[in-house]
């Protein structure tokens, strides 16, 4: 007979202790690959191009990449706003 490693009274103790989680529910599938990396254009780009004719604007172009650093600044205050509130409320 094999050694065993540690005493067999032991064994389950730390899947025992873990508190129980219920699982998520999933909703639907995820996109994957070509769809995928759509839906990511249209979250991070295409909401951008909504004031102008999205045909023209080009990720690259100098008005689009002020737009983002706009939005960014935008995102980062409301983040630090929450932040500023949440201390507040404790």
């Amino acid at each position: 007979m094999g050694k065993v490693h540690g005493s067999l009274a032991r064994a389950g103790k730390v899947k025992n202790q873990t508190p129980k989680v219920e699982k998520q529910v999933i909703k639907g599938k995820k996109k994957t690959g070509r769809a995928k990396k759509r839906f990511l254009f249209n979250k991070r780009y295409a909401a951008l191009k909504k004031g102008t004719n999205p045909l023209r604007m080009k990720i690259n172009s100098i008005a689009m990449q002020q737009d983002i650093a706009k939005k960014k600044k935008e995102r980062l205050e409301q983040i630090a706003q929450k932040k500023k509130n949440a201390g507040k409320k404790e």
